[in-house]
């Protein structure tokens, strides 16, 4: 078993024997500061639809009602002071006050709207919440924003991920290629974590 298909079965087990629930924790998380991407979760949960586990409403009602209260509560982080929050934690979870400014751009140029755009931008959209919390945004606004985006990005996903399973053989015939771009992938985010964490240890020492 090459490693795509590996990570998929993988995927596909864990997310089969937590079932909706699993689905719902893994999106709150994306939602929040933590690096679980929203690409690695949905197209998995896509493929138990093709297997009859899922169904495609039970798959977007868990996924978005993950998504609405993780960005709550960034939300609320926000509220009460999220720039600290990142500044200590943020290092471990490949996240900085970098990402953070980003954000924060996004939404003083675009506004409100932003919360919606900002669901189809990686990076952003796990952190866009915080920006609005710190400007006290209207938050039945924010809610509704975040339902809508959310619910077509993870819409999306799941449509991706069933098409991809009606289509696994097909797909299974480039897996050598795929796993390599896996392996590279995988390599570059160990050694850009390790650089970050060293570099945090090294400030430290600097600037005790």
């Amino acid at each position: 078993m090459g490693i795509t298909e590996w990570i998929a079965a993988t995927a596909v087990a864990i997310i089969g024997a937590t079932g909706y629930p699993g689905v719902f924790i893994l999106m709150l998380l994306e939602s929040m500061v933590f690096p679980v991407p929203s690409e690695a979760v949905m197209p998995f949960a896509g493929f138990l639809i093709v297997d009859g586990q899922f169904t495609f409403t039970g798959v977007i009602i868990a996924s978005t009602l993950g998504s609405i209260t993780g960005s709550l509560l960034s939300y609320a982080i926000g509220y009460y002071g999220g720039r600290p929050f990142i500044e200590r934690f943020g290092k471990y979870l490949l996240l900085n006050t970098h990402h953070l400014s980003l954000s924060e751009k996004y939404f003083s140029k675009r506004g409100d709207i932003t919360i919606l755009i900002s669901r189809f931008i990686p990076v952003v959209r796990h952190l866009i919440s915080i920006p609005a919390g710190f400007g006290k945004m209207n938050v039945l606004k924010f809610s509704i924003y975040t339902i809508i985006g959310a619910g077509c990005w993870n819409a999306f996903l799941t449509y991706v991920g069933f098409q991809l399973k009606n289509n696994w053989t097909e797909v299974m015939k480039y897996s050598h290629m795929i796993d390599l771009v896996v392996v590279g992938v995988l390599g570059i985010a160990f050694i850009y974590y390790v650089y970050k964490i060293v570099g945090s240890l090294r400030s430290k020492k600097v600037n005790p």
